[in-house]
């Protein structure tokens, strides 16, 4: 197989040598017999069109890399392949080789990553893939263009800055002339010939607008003859003359020399008789040496079509490839194969053919044969077909084939409400087509639904109309098809005759009166209160109103009170008229039973006060006795006094003697008390004593018998006389 290095189809080694021979032929068949194999025509690839030299022609089968000439077949590699690393510089080329193995079709951008910066050199260096590393920073480029005085104003880019795009007046080359011109073309000529004097002062300089010096006269210094053998110096004002030898100089046929003298102008044709040989090398013949000689001698060899013989006069033995056109109708089925006479099967079309858009602007060609199969190009022109909906323009889109697309502007007709119609145009709208078929029975396979393109009405129209409800209670948007006076769901909520409740019926719509000016007020669609009086009563009065809901204030409350006087002891029956309307000092008469208070004071005392309110009063007016400390002295006092502390009654000298008697008498009995009781213990201690010594002691007088006394036994008698008088005192 050969693969072709532009579009990487893979062909038959067979078939391309063959495509390219014939290919060759038919580039070289208009050329005469002395041209034919002389120049290096070139041949395409048989799908891409990309040309190769005639020495390109493949004669050997490599590898895919070009590294293996017939490579061996291995079943664990892909087909002609060599299985080595492919090592093909990538295109563009980058310096990095191709690190797959041995593949077919192009190789993949290169895959190395390398530190590169951007197009302008501004920005900091970022690691990048290697076909990838072309960047651009999108900053202004700022190098200055070939104008030297502005700056290039385009983002970062790749490659040269473009012409500086300004414009500027700019002198011609010679300066006669001065005209505006772009920045970036600064030189210029005019049409004015030079004109200037030459150095030799008898000529003018013929050179169109110059810079610089004109330069010498063409005709100063040493001039040849027209043969060239002599030079001579002579003024620029005069000819050079001929020089009278013979020209001798080689004519056209390559061989002879110019007999004529020197003489200006070209050369005859040699006219000299030659003894020439024949193409064929059959036939010899005197003739001039500028013709060409060809004998009437056919060639009788079989050329390479191997059918028909060469025919040719005087051949030279290199037959041409068969001249006869082939005729045969190629694989395009559109033309017949203009290929000379050949064996085989007939190479395909090569032919292009124009495959068109719709419009006809777009154009891409293909190899003939081809423009039934390929899809035609992708047009950027707008689609030029008129209109088919009621619209005066249709929406902008490309051009195609088949049917525009459904118009999606809005329809904007006129609706009777008087607004214009918002959704899509629906005058080819798809609309499916039910019941035109019924089918024979259950075995018919049922077909697909049919689409029929008609016209639809508008829809009704949504355009929202501010609507109140008919309560008025809220405005809402509602469509204009359905703005109708409509129920908000909300209570009426209008005031009714009672002034005291609202109506609770749904909104619904209310008769307005001309008495009624006042929007907030029941109608007569609106229900009636049929509710109790809820109004709030009189501070203390535990009925309710008798009326139903009514306006304005309650009647006065004629009911009686059964309630407890203060001291809860009598039940008293009063209006309530008079309890809710009487002020603080009268409820308190109203509840008075008018008797003696029953509650007991804190001295013990009852209260003297009549039936009250809240605590009695703590000033008692009892008499009582005060007695001092002794209970000697007696007094009668009022017992508020004494149980503010105010009044007491202190003990005189008498009771204060009589005190002290009786502290002594109670001293002296407790020291006795005490002696006796130390005498019992002494005598129970000798007794004890007796009982463990076991012997019988002798007995001692009572009298003689001294027992120290205790201090308790001492200052008994002193210590309990004043606690037992102030024991007395206190009961």
């Amino acid at each position: 197989v050969w693969s072709c290095c532009g579009c990487f189809c893979i062909f038959h080694l067979v078939c391309i040598q063959k495509w390219a021979k014939d290919s060759l032929f038919l580039v070289s068949s208009p050329l005469t017999d002395d041209d034919f194999g002389k120049k290096d025509y070139p041949w395409p690839c048989p799908k891409c069109r990309f040309e190769y030299k005639r020495s390109e022609t493949p004669s050997r089968y490599y590898c895919y890399c070009g590294k293996v000439e017939n490579p061996a077949v291995d079943p664990w590699l892909v087909p002609h392949s060599c299985g080595q690393i492919c090592e093909r510089e990538f295109k563009p080329s980058c310096g990095h080789k191709c690190l797959l193995l041995c593949h077919p079709g192009p190789c993949p951008p290169c895959p190395k990553m390398v530190t590169t910066t951007c197009h302008c050199k501004k920005a900091k260096a970022v690691p990048r893939r290697c076909s990838a590393k072309e960047w651009s920073c999108r900053l202004p480029c700022g190098r200055t263009l070939l104008c030297g005085q502005h700056v290039c104003e385009n983002p970062c880019h790749a490659g040269d800055c473009q012409p500086c795009p300004r414009v500027s007046k700019q002198r011609c080359i010679c300066g006669r002339q001065t005209a505006e011109r772009l920045c970036a073309s600064p030189q210029w000529q005019c049409d004015q010939v030079c004109g200037k004097c030459l150095p030799c002062g008898n000529h003018t300089c013929e050179q169109v607008c110059h810079a610089g010096p004109c330069g010498d006269c063409p005709r100063s210094g040493k001039r040849s003859c027209p043969c060239g053998k002599t030079k001579f110096t002579l003024p620029c004002t005069e000819d050079v003359p001929t020089c009278g030898d013979s020209c001798d100089k080689v004519l056209e046929c390559g061989i002879h020399k110019c007999s004529q003298r020197c003489h200006r102008g070209p050369c005859e044709i040699c006219r000299q008789e030659v003894e020439k040989q024949c193409r064929c090398g059959k036939h010899t013949k005197r003739m001039p040496c500028h013709k060409p000689y060809l004998c009437e001698t056919k060639c009788t060899k079989i050329r390479d079509c191997q059918k028909h013989q060469c025919r040719r006069k005087c051949c030279s033995g290199n037959c041409p490839p068969c001249d006869q056109v082939c005729g045969r109708t190629l694989g395009c089925r559109n033309h017949k194969c203009p290929s000379g006479c050949h064996r085989g099967s007939c190479n395909p079309c090569p032919e292009t053919v124009d495959v068109k858009c719709n419009c006809g602007k777009t154009v891409i060609k293909v190899p003939c044969g081809r423009e039934r199969t390929i899809k035609p190009p992708k047009c950027k022109q707008l689609c030029s077909r008129p209109p088919t909906c009621h619209h005066p323009t249709q929406e902008k889109h490309y051009c195609h084939f088949g049917r525009c697309p459904p118009c999606r502007q809005p329809c904007q007709k006129t609706l009777t409400c008087g607004h214009l119609c918002p959704v899509s145009c629906h005058d080819e709208a798809l609309v499916k087509q039910t019941g035109s078929h019924q089918s024979a029975g259950p075995w018919e396979q049922p077909s697909e639904p049919a689409f029929i393109q008609t016209a639809l009405p508008c829809p009704p129209c949504e355009v929202p109309i501010p609507v109140e409800c008919l309560g008025q209670h809220e405005v809402s948007p509602l469509p204009c098809h359905s703005a109708n006076p409509y129920s908000c769901k909300r209570f009426c909520g209008r005031l009714l005759d009672c002034q005291n409740h609202t109506c609770m019926k749904e909104c619904h719509r209310v008769t307005k009166s001309n008495s009624s000016a006042d929007g907030k007020k029941a109608g007569p669609e609106c229900s009636q209160c049929e509710e109790e009086c809820t109004k709030p009563r009189p501070a203390g009065c535990p009925h309710r109103c008798v009326l139903p809901c009514h306006p304005g204030d309650c009647p006065s409350c004629l009911q009686m009170l059964k309630i407890k006087c203060h001291c809860k002891l009598s039940v008293l029956y009063i209006e309530c008229l008079k309890l809710t309307r009487a002020d603080v000092k009268e409820k308190e008469l109203l509840i008075s039973c008018r008797n003696q208070c029953p509650k007991e004071l804190p001295c013990g005392h009852r209260c003297k006060e009549i039936c009250h309110s809240g605590s009695c009063p703590l000033n008692c007016s009892q008499k009582v006795k005060l007695r001092c400390l002794c209970k000697r002295l007696k007094k009668e006092v009022q017992c508020s006094k004494i149980q503010e502390g105010q009044v007491s009654l202190e003990c005189d000298a008498l009771c204060k003697e009589m005190k002290r008697k009786a502290y002594e008498i109670k001293e002296a009995e407790a020291k006795a008390a005490l002696e006796e009781e130390k005498r019992r213990q002494q005598a129970e201690l000798e007794a004890f004593e007796n009982r463990l010594k076991g012997r019988r002691k002798n007995k001692r007088r009572k009298d003689e018998v001294e027992v120290e006394q205790s201090s308790w036994q001492k200052y008994k008698n002193f210590i309990m006389l004043p606690v037992f008088g102030v024991a007395v005192v206190m009961v």
